[in-house]
């Protein structure tokens, strides 16, 4: 009895699987309650168009990597200039002036917009692009954790240019997909 269900299971996944993908490669929906829409605005959600959303559920994947990568990347950041420069390191590390004053700027459009702060830390109001100068600048303290410095900068500029359309909610194309999971393997190769 125990094998009939186990083999049950399986064939439920399997169908279960292949209608997922007629659902992708047709783009229809079949009214299957997949699980994907249930922590979804149930008073929004369902107003936007079925395409839109199939495309942001597609999407939600590559985000939610780049979200782990780019906050992971920060921490590193942040760790890496605590640990020879202290807790004042902003103070202390060779950061541009132009990104000190973007990091301005943006904190206090966030104090007069009237919103939560997002942080207080000043390496959250950096850009992507920032973030990978700030290492480039002070290289003699990163040096150690990255096996090379032409590699770092190579991953980190496809990285930023990966991040465009993941950030501004348009589609990336299956080569751009596969791009995306090399350059994060890249991206770990360089810590080897």
């Amino acid at each position: 009895m125990e094998d009939k269900i186990k083999l049950f299971a399986m064939s439920n996944q399997m169908a279960e699987r292949t209608l997922d993908y007629v659902e992708k490669d047709l783009k229809i929906d079949l009214g299957r309650d997949t699980g994907h829409e249930s922590d979804k605005d149930e008073e929004y959600y369902p107003q936007f168009q079925h395409s839109i959303r199939s495309e942001a559920r597609e999407m939600a994947i590559h985000y939610e990597l780049f979200y782990c990568l780019e906050v992971s990347i920060r921490n590193i950041v942040s760790e890496k200039l605590v640990s020879e420069l202290g807790e004042d390191w902003w103070g202390k590390a060779e950061i541009p002036e132009h990104i000190r004053k973007n990091v301005k700027d943006n904190i206090q459009r966030e104090v007069d917009s009237a919103f939560t702060q997002r942080s207080d830390d000043e390496l959250d109001y950096t850009t992507f692009g920032e973030l990978g100068e700030i290492v480039r600048k002070n290289w003699d303290k990163f040096g150690d954790l990255f096996n090379s410095q032409k590699g770092f900068n190579r991953v980190m500029n496809n990285l930023n240019l990966l991040r465009g359309p993941i950030a501004h909610c348009s589609p990336l194309a299956e080569d751009e997909i596969v791009r995306l999971r090399l350059t994060v393997g890249d991206w770990f190769r360089l810590m080897e």
